[in-house]
């Protein structure tokens, strides 16, 4: 197991984009991971509405946020608000190894593409592209306009890894919790946190 030290301090951003269960199991998946010790969690307004929309969670309750996420009492994560610009997470000097936005709405993406910070996600992204860190935006929306699509390149070319939420079939899903948790294994492949449970093709028997 590694040491306290090398573990990994992770940032989930959460925007108001459909997909809230994408979120819900990318949270899981950090918290079960042993790697990862630190999970800085913001919503943004618009995503705390799809959380209440998508998964009926109370939203009014905000200490309770992560846990009522994750669907059980979190060891690791730490709410932020998505108000708090003066929070750790917006300096470069405070380390975390990567970012995921998931889902990420192409309003956020638009904001970040154009290296504008008026929240917290914002401001965390931005760091992470101008120190080189690792950081995913998990696009949800259809179909993408030219806007979107060249605010796609921008964010791709300051450094941002572009993943919008498109499920896989390959690996014979039975449910939707099986195309959820493919998708936030490959996410989470992204950030060096490999995951076991993740399916991987070897080629055709």
């Amino acid at each position: 197991m590694p040491s306290s030290s090398s573990k990994k301090s992770i940032v989930l951003g959460v925007t108001g984009a459909s997909g809230a269960v994408f979120a819900r199991r990318t949270l899981q998946m950090l918290e079960a991971d042993a790697r990862v010790g630190k999970v800085h969690l913001v919503i943004s307004g618009s995503g705390l509405k799809v959380l209440r929309e998508e998964l009926q969670i109370d939203v009014a309750k905000s200490a309770e946020i992560p846990a009522l996420l994750a669907g059980g009492r979190t060891r690791k994560t730490v709410y932020l608000l998505d108000s708090d610009i003066g929070a750790s997470i917006a300096s470069g000097s405070y380390r975390v190894d990567g970012m995921v936005v998931i889902p990420c709405t192409t309003g956020c993406l638009a904001q970040i593409a154009g290296g504008i910070s008026s929240t917290l996600i914002e401001r965390a992204a931005d760091v992470c592209l101008k120190e080189g860190r690792r950081i995913i935006l998990a696009i949800r929306d259809t179909p993408f306009s030219r806007i979107h699509l060249e605010n796609m390149l921008r964010a791709q070319a300051a450094g941002a890894d572009i993943f919008p939420i498109i499920p896989a079939f390959y690996h014979r899903p039975q449910s939707i919790d099986d195309l959820v948790a493919q998708f936030c294994c490959r996410v989470l492949a992204h950030l060096g946190l490999e995951q076991k449970k993740q399916f991987r093709w070897t080629g055709e028997k």
